[in-house]
């Protein structure tokens, strides 16, 4: 079993910062990519930043420059440093990883539940 813990949403004035956290956790052999995905009321869900187990990163045009993601391989946990925030950031925010669970297994997606974002005064 694998499992993705996100951690840090909440309630924010505009122009302010907050930092999401995503922990993997279980049956982990490799972590690939990992990254944020954001899903606003009515809109789909959409790609806000991702970083490779390399450190390769790429960022939405919407969000480059304002947020920033990052990973940390020896607690296999990745960040998503947001400022500058506006109410079109606010979104329930799903973290992923591309996971290889032991020697010989194919790699799969996993998803965090999401956690709730909202920019508002």
């Amino acid at each position: 079993q694998v499992q993705l813990v996100e951690s840090g949403g909440g309630l924010v004035q505009p122009e302010g910062s907050l930092r999401l956290s995503c922990a993997a956790s279980g049956s982990i052999f490799s972590i690939n990519t990992m990254g944020w995905y954001r899903q606003a009321p009515g809109k789909e869900r959409e790609l806000v930043a991702s970083i490779t187990s390399g450190g390769r990163i790429n960022y939405a045009a919407s969000v480059k420059g304002r947020f920033a993601i990052s990973r940390d391989n020896a607690k296999n946990t990745v960040y998503l440093r947001m400022s500058s925030l506006s109410p079109e950031d606010t979104a329930v925010y799903y973290c992923y990883a591309n996971i290889v669970r032991g020697p010989g297994y194919y790699d799969m997606d996993y998803w965090g539940k999401g956690t709730l974002v909202t920019v508002s005064s």
